[in-house]
């Protein structure tokens, strides 16, 4: 019998890979491996026989998924996923793309550009990227076509676009790695906020830069006057406001983050409500939100589950003090652990990769943060790797075989065969990588801004 924790733990991640290829949901996969890994474990220990093993490893399981589900940091996720529910069924989707479209479509690639920055906005009050590029590929995708731009610019800006989700608070993502690390989820959405917005600027840049040069991609929009121009303005207001409640909240200090989420919550139903909507409409996004976040709150117990396994097991110390004496830089390390992501990210989706990866990831570049030029206790590698971390989540969600975003994006329009739709990604994938090196060069970008309100 096997008695070593570690070798017990190793096994348990076998295993678990092992189902998650044979195509077991995460949640059930992490919560029965986990579970049989506990009782293995104590079953190991010598005051325990395999009943009181598993007793005691039933009785961890089925506390461990309550324990974390009452935490108030979880709170802000529904509200954040109701924010996007409500903007979709208030069409205030369309009222940003008009107006990114009257504003931005002089450019090179205009009406591509103006999907960039609409998604953008939208991203701020949604902070779910498959339902963002869902939207787009509803709204955008059949102007970009009519006006004769590559289908294939016109998927892959979509896909592209709805990946800032993730970065762009409110962000599902970021809180989730916040609930894992136990990091602050008031300074991950602030610290997410300025790399979204690099990341837009650089899609944007590289539109123009692609239809300056290939004019057939996609050709300048014009004729709007200005009037148009101020008239379109108005649309866009709720979007600003839920921007200014749920980062001037968490700026000022005067909101937590879930307080800032249910204000712009109800911002934005009020403004739903005024532009007619309707029992119907209200019950699809309050249903909407009540899936997803069950959903979201499944993958959590189950892999909660598994995460007390791995302590029990003593996996995630050993691998951290395994990486920290390997005979390699530190920054060496770094780019290792972050193909090893974009890898990963190939086969598995977002919230999974990062429930099944942080608890055994995390510890390790903790301890690498000094050699990564970090204070030790400064809490800054945390929010750092966090967005870097994300950032490659968004990559993962648009290379092939999974690129989730790719998926729905075909999904939504079929005449547009999923091949074009990867294809037109490729550029995109490019900028990615040149932000993810940015970010990865410049820690400040990302920790200038809650450094300067909370520090």
């Amino acid at each position: 019998m096997i008695t070593d924790p570690l070798t017990i733990g190793i096994i348990g991640m076998v295993v678990l890979l092992l189902l998650l290829a044979l195509g077991m949901r995460v949640v059930f996969a992490c919560a029965l491996v986990g579970m049989v890994g506990i009782t293995a474990v104590l079953y190991a220990k010598p005051n325990f026989d395999l009943m009181k093993a598993f007793l005691a490893g039933a009785g961890i399981s089925g506390l461990t998924p309550h324990s974390k589900a009452v935490s108030y940091t979880l709170s802000v996720l529904p509200m954040f996923i109701l924010i996007g529910y409500l903007a979709f069924y208030a069409g205030i989707t369309k009222s940003v793309f008009e107006a990114a479209r009257r504003w931005i479509g002089w450019l090179p690639g205009g009406l591509a550009v103006a999907s960039v920055f609409a998604t953008a906005g939208f991203a701020a009050v949604s902070g779910a990227s498959t339902s963002t590029a869902a939207v787009f590929a509803r709204i955008a995708i059949p102007e970009m076509l009519a006006a004769g731009y590559d289908r294939r610019l016109a998927a892959g800006v979509v896909a592209a676009g709805g990946t800032l989700a993730s970065l762009i608070p409110p962000s599902a993502i970021l809180v989730i790695y916040a609930i894992i690390v136990e990091a602050s989820v008031r300074d991950l959405l602030l610290a997410g906020f300025i790399p979204g917005v690099l990341s837009a600027i650089i899609y944007a840049g590289l539109i123009v830069l692609r239809a300056w040069r290939n004019p057939a991609l996609g050709r300048p929009i014009r004729g709007y006057t200005w009037g148009q121009r101020f008239e379109s303005l108005p649309g866009t207001f709720p979007i600003l406001l839920v921007i200014v409640i749920i980062m001037g909240g968490m700026y000022m200090g005067w909101a937590t983050p879930t307080e800032a989420g249910a204000l712009g919550a109800f911002v934005v139903f009020v403004f739903a409500v005024l532009r007619g909507m309707n029992r119907r409409q209200f019950t699809d996004a309050m249903l909407e939100t009540a899936k997803l976040t069950v959903m979201i709150f499944s993958i959590i117990w189950g892999v909660l589950v598994f995460v007390r396994f791995l302590g029990f097991a003593r996996l995630p110390e050993n691998f951290a003090h395994w990486i920290v004496e390997l005979p390699l830089d530190p920054w060496t390390i770094m780019i290792l652990i972050l193909l090893a992501y974009a890898v990963l990210g190939m086969f598995m989706d977002a919230i999974g990769m990062l429930l099944l990866t942080l608890p055994v990831v995390y510890p390790a570049v903790v301890a690498l943060g000094p050699g990564l030029g970090f204070e030790p206790g400064s809490g800054d590698v945390a929010i750092w790797f966090g967005i870097i971390v994300v950032k490659m989540v968004e990559i993962c969600l648009v290379t092939p075989p999974i690129g989730l975003n790719c998926y729905v994006v075909n999904g939504v329009r079929p005449d547009i065969p999923l091949s074009d739709v990867f294809r037109g990604i490729g550029p995109f994938f490019i900028a990615d990588v040149l932000t993810v090196a940015v970010l990865v060069a410049f820690p400040a970008i990302i920790t200038w801004l809650p450094n300067q309100v909370f520090h």
